[in-house]
């Protein structure tokens, strides 16, 4: 086995072993998951305001009740939270948590780290 091939497959079983209750394991249960959360990332990163209505529209082949129920539980879980927008009461931005911030930070390090 190439060794570039071992250390992905190494990287995998590790960001598998860690605790079903990490961010790893939520944002990995289905591909809408990970959709979520590089959509909710990415506008943080590009400082962009992303509304729950908007997340629940852009993510594809999952309807509004379960990208609702979805974003439920990535708020229960720590992953994200809710902020009421000045302007409209009604409507919630999503935004990452720190401690979110740091995991996903440091998934994006080791990725980078490996080689192909």
């Amino acid at each position: 086995m190439a060794k570039t091939t071992k250390d992905l497959l190494e990287f995998w079983e590790d960001q598998m072993k860690l605790s079903h209750m990490s961010s790893n394991y939520f944002f990995r249960k289905s591909p809408s998951h990970y959709h979520m959360m590089l959509l909710v990332m990415h506008a943080y990163k590009y400082k962009e305001f992303l509304t729950v209505e908007e997340l629940k529209t852009k993510l594809f082949k999952t309807s509004r009740p379960k990208s609702a129920l979805m974003i439920n539980e990535a708020c229960e879980k720590g992953f994200f939270f809710l902020e009421k927008t000045s302007g409209d009461q009604r409507k919630k931005h999503i935004k990452p948590s720190v401690s979110f911030i740091q995991e996903f930070n440091q998934y994006i390090e080791t990725l980078k780290n490996l080689s192909f």
